[in-house]
């Protein structure tokens, strides 16, 4: 199990606080290892495992606690007979009816510490900001970075370059089980297929009750064969038609919303560097784990310029930015981070293989004057730094400890 040192850095000054601990991402990317990590803190720090609720609602065997009431009578009567703190643990809540209830209660009427996992953004809109209005604190959760993946797989294939280890992390991405798979290719991909089945149906289909399913299925392809590439609902809404599906733009946007509120994309607005505003059409959507799009779509390696951008995008919200796509006149820059007024800008490139492409990346930066830290990355060997601009290789610039 590796230690996902930076998630449990941000919740570790939390534990043992009374607000709740939250943790969101799309199914599967290791919110119940967070979970497991949690306990051997506390078991570390002298807490007794019986002090310990966990349940799994995904697990059959819960399912008659699947309503507030229901909870709230099984874990009161637990708590009654232990002794001491109790710290609740509970995996995919979103699973109980109107879940914030029973959890406020415990907050309120206990003396515990509360973890919960979720597969929905939606999870801390509405109704819970209302129960639990500033009583918590979220930790996003992300599939593995290259670093997390490399060092699993390292365990698995000691011999293999660091350029080996990025091709694999190129196709499979970073899935933690993967690893019980020794990232064998058919069995990966099989795994990562069944994953995205169940996203679609469970998170998004089931949650939302979608009745146009074969829509659906069309325009998430449409999204993952285009991450990283502008469009508005209005092109996906002439391309559907082209394919004799007429369906208007407001129904797109809505399904493409409810992906995201799964985890499945990551929308990325565009944001005008001159007049300062946020541009209101034309966003970008990045996958959350790009081994899904090489499952169920292919390419890939084909694509290769636009799953390193959704790569060093993802790695941009691990370590906490805020991102946008800058526009400067005619030009545009991959990636605008900020995080607590700290600025960084980044390209993403393949290879700066002609002087074109080297003048098109860094020339990107001609027109900003401030100060903070501009990247272009590519998976080049050579150091081509430039007029203050730093090019990093892609691979170093996902391992660094930080960038500056």
């Amino acid at each position: 199990m590796i230690k996902r040192e930076l998630y449990m850095s941000r919740i570790r000054p939390f534990i043992g606080s009374d607000l709740i601990k939250v943790m969101t991402g799309i199914r599967r990317c290791g919110k119940s290892v967070m979970l497991e990590l949690i306990k051997q803190e506390l078991t570390g720090s002298g807490v007794s495992p019986a002090q310990f609720i966990s349940i799994n609602f995904e697990d059959m065997s819960y399912s008659h606690l699947q309503t507030a009431q229901a909870l709230h009578d099984e874990i009161t009567k637990r708590a009654a007979a232990m002794e001491g703190k109790i710290y609740l643990f509970f995996d995919e809540i979103q699973e109980v009816k109107d879940w914030e209830k029973c959890i406020n209660s415990f907050r309120v009427s206990l003396d515990c510490d509360i973890y919960i996992t979720g597969s929905n953004a939606k999870l801390l809109s509405g109704e819970l900001a209302t129960y639990l209005g500033g009583r918590y604190v979220e930790f996003v959760i992300y599939p593995f970075s290259f670093g997390e993946f490399m060092e699993l797989y390292r365990s698995i294939a000691p011999n293999e370059t660091i350029q080996q280890c990025f091709q694999k992390y190129l196709l499979v991405g970073g899935m933690p089980y993967l690893a019980n798979l020794r990232y064998a290719d058919a069995p990966s991909g099989q795994y990562l297929h069944d994953l995205f089945n169940s996203v679609q149906l469970k998170d998004i289909v089931k949650r939302n009750k979608i009745r146009d399913v074969d829509l659906l299925e069309r325009i998430i392809a449409y999204v993952i064969a285009n991450v990283g590439t502008t469009f508005s609902a209005t092109s996906l809404a002439k391309f559907l038609k082209s394919e004799q599906r007429t369906v208007a733009p407001e129904t797109i946007l809505n399904y493409i919303k409810y992906c995201c509120e799964a985890y499945l994309f990551y929308q990325v607005k565009r944001e005008d560097l001159q007049g300062k505003q946020v541009l209101a059409s034309n966003e970008k959507y990045y996958i959350a784990d790009h081994g899904i799009r090489e499952a169920v779509f292919g390419g890939n390696m084909r694509d290769i310029n636009l799953i390193l951008e959704n790569i060093v995008y993802l790695e941009l919200l691990r370590r906490g930015y805020e991102v946008t796509v800058g526009r400067m006149g005619d030009k545009e820059i991959d990636f605008v981070c900020n995080k607590r007024g700290e600025k960084l800008y980044v390209q993403v490139t393949y290879l700066l293989a002609s002087e074109e492409t080297v003048n098109r990346e860094f020339g990107a930066y001609d027109n900003i004057r401030d100060n903070f830290p501009k990247y272009v990355v590519s998976l080049d060997e050579f150091d081509m730094s430039r007029n203050g601009i730093k090019h990093r290789n892609i691979r170093d610039f996902l391992l660094a400890d930080e960038w500056n």
